[in-house]
């Protein structure tokens, strides 16, 4: 197939119910008709030799021939607005730009006091503003471009992203100083008959840390559930409960709460801490800045 074959349009349409999965709703983004959409569809479908999308409760699912298609369709109309917007390149000690940057209650913990210190060393112009990273509404907001990078474990950020690597991580069991683990050592009885707090960190990938363990036949004997992290230091330093945490929360977490680390007799799969950014940002100068700012800073 010839790029004369098909009209530029059509991959707008696509792209659009790729995001939003409604016709109704990419129809008023695009500001044309509901049939205009329909139409725009069925020709692009009578173009490729597939139907693309198909009707169901949730919406058009793409097929998988549009899934396969999506990443590189997004990457390119992404590089063809970006040359057709073109600015002029970023200037770090001059701007006054807010970024957007997605990261958890851990992210802000461990990165944010080395990243503003940079800044304000570099860049003192330049605001950060966080928001959580939970991967459903992160998707939708980072291809809108609110969100100009995500930070943290994210696999399921896929398709029509970019990612690079800062670090790898294990998780560690982390206690009170005073806790009877700290005189006895961490072994896989003790571990399996402590009481354990656990982090459903919903949305990120932490939530495998359980089914890790239950992989392994075991089972935590869990006596508080908590939605995030940040709370986590001050309910150790008090109780005699086990948390199982990524080490760099833990490095940040030691000192300031009286606490220990020990290494998890449970095998837990490490975790990879990636820096991701949406196509349509791969070029943009004030983004490339900051990726890279990001990059210097922690990568291992």
């Amino acid at each position: 197939m010839e790029l004369k074959d098909i009209d530029l349009n059509l991959l707008v349409v696509f792209n659009e119910l790729l995001r939003q999965r409604r016709v109704s709703s990419v129809a008023a983004t695009l500001g044309i008709s509901q049939p205009a959409i329909s139409n725009a569809l069925n020709r692009l479908r009578k173009v490729l030799g597939d139907d693309l999308f198909l009707r169901t409760s949730k919406g058009m699912t793409p097929t998988p021939f549009a899934e396969a298609l999506a990443e590189s369709v997004g990457y390119a109309l992404g590089t063809l607005h970006d040359a057709l917007n073109v600015k002029s390149g970023f200037d770090p000690g001059t701007s006054t730009r807010a970024f957007t940057v997605a990261m958890t209650d851990i992210g802000e913990i461990y990165f944010l006091p080395t990243l503003m210190k940079r800044l304000a060393k570099e860049a003192p112009g330049v605001t950060i503003s966080t928001v959580r990273n939970q991967s459903d509404a992160l998707r939708d907001e980072m291809e809108r471009g609110n969100v100009d990078l995500a930070i943290g474990f994210l696999p399921d950020l896929k398709s029509g992203f970019f990612q690079r690597r800062l670090f790898r991580q294990k998780y560690v069991c982390l206690f009170r100083k005073g806790h009877p683990l700290a005189k006895t050592g961490m072994t896989t009885k003790a571990f399996v008959e402590s009481e354990h707090v656990s982090i459903v960190a919903e949305g990120t990938g932490h939530g495998m840390v359980d089914a890790a363990i239950a992989r392994a036949g075991h089972q935590r004997n869990v006596h508080l559930r908590v939605p995030h992290f940040v709370a986590v230091g001050h309910i150790l330093q008090t109780t005699d409960l086990v948390a199982v945490v990524p080490e760099a929360y833990a490095a940040r977490t030691l000192e300031p709460f009286g606490l220990v680390s020990a290494a998890c007799p449970v095998k837990i799969p490490d975790i990879t801490i990636n820096v991701l950014w949406h196509a349509r940002n791969h070029r943009e100068p004030g983004s490339q800045w900051l990726r890279q700012l990001v990059f210097e800073a922690f990568s291992i």
